[in-house]
């Protein structure tokens, strides 16, 4: 039995993500928008993803595009204040993830509770924001000085958008970052939100993975949750749960609901 049962209550739960609308200081952030506006939008899709039943939440600053490699202040600031106005109302697990730069994603847990984290932790990538390096010693030596000892770290093996700096297999990376690293959960996602991962990837990830369990991190849908509980230990979701299964929609209480249907009968509940 892994950790995700004690967390979760299942051994392969549905991690809802909760993505925030752009925040101060993102160039998506809209004329006369506001830190209030942003947090009442994420408590509209709080309340959908509890009352569709997932088993846990994951908040993000999805919308932060382009991503920063080391998250400014006033973006880690503006999600501290928006999660602590959701923090009373969340009945589930939860977690939160500052995208692209662990250090700052270690840093908001330790100021908002967080029971689990996800990031992209370790090593060195490539792609449309530039050079990726990765100094996870670092981050666990911040980890410890911050005392989050209970806090759950799921790593990324995979990027959506970027190529690791070597010729070594996703499962070679996998295998070294397990003895490197001690990941609490492996995440395998595909290219892009909403594009699953490649099956013989996930399938070389397993083969290296031993006891730490390996999560699908992208593209998991209503019609493939079957399959990818036959692969994996759980999966995080996002896209498919919001109106028209479109990336910048708002989270709709009926997909949630039906996707987790769907994934409750795949657990054989």
């Amino acid at each position: 039995m892994s950790f995700l049962t004690e967390l979760f209550g299942t051994e392969k739960p549905i991690i809802g993500l909760l993505h925030l609308k752009p925040l101060p200081g993102d160039p998506l952030y809209y004329p006369g928008g506001s830190v209030a506006q942003v947090a009442e939008a994420a408590k509209r899709d709080l309340d959908a993803l509890q009352q569709g039943g997932v088993d846990g939440i994951l908040i993000t600053n999805e919308f932060s595009l382009p991503y920063e490699q080391h998250v400014s202040a006033s973006t880690l600031a503006a999600m501290g204040y928006v999660i602590g106005t959701l923090a009373h109302d969340i009945s589930c697990p939860w977690g939160a993830e500052a995208i692209y730069d662990g250090d700052a994603t270690i840093e908001l847990c330790a100021a908002t509770g967080a029971q689990f984290t996800r990031c992209m932790f370790c090593g060195a990538w490539a792609g449309d924001l530039g050079l990726i390096n990765r100094d996870f010693a670092h981050t666990m030596r911040l980890k410890s000085a911050l005392r989050l000892d209970d806090l759950k770290l799921f790593h990324f093996v995979t990027s959506e958008g970027e190529v690791y700096l070597n010729d070594r297999t996703t499962a070679q990376i996998a295998d070294s970052l397990i003895f490197n690293c001690y990941p609490d959960a492996l995440v395998v996602g595909g290219d892009a939100a909403g594009r699953g991962p490649d099956a013989e990837v996930i399938a070389g990830v397993r083969k290296v993975s031993g006891d730490v369990p390996v999560v699908c991190g992208t593209g998991c849908k209503t019609e493939t949750v079957a399959d990818v509980f036959t692969r994996c230990d759980g999966a995080f979701v996002g896209t498919c749960l919001k109106e028209g299964g479109q990336f910048t929609g708002a989270v709709d209480a009926e997909r949630v609901a039906t996707f987790m249907a769907a994934a409750r009968a795949a657990r054989g509940e």
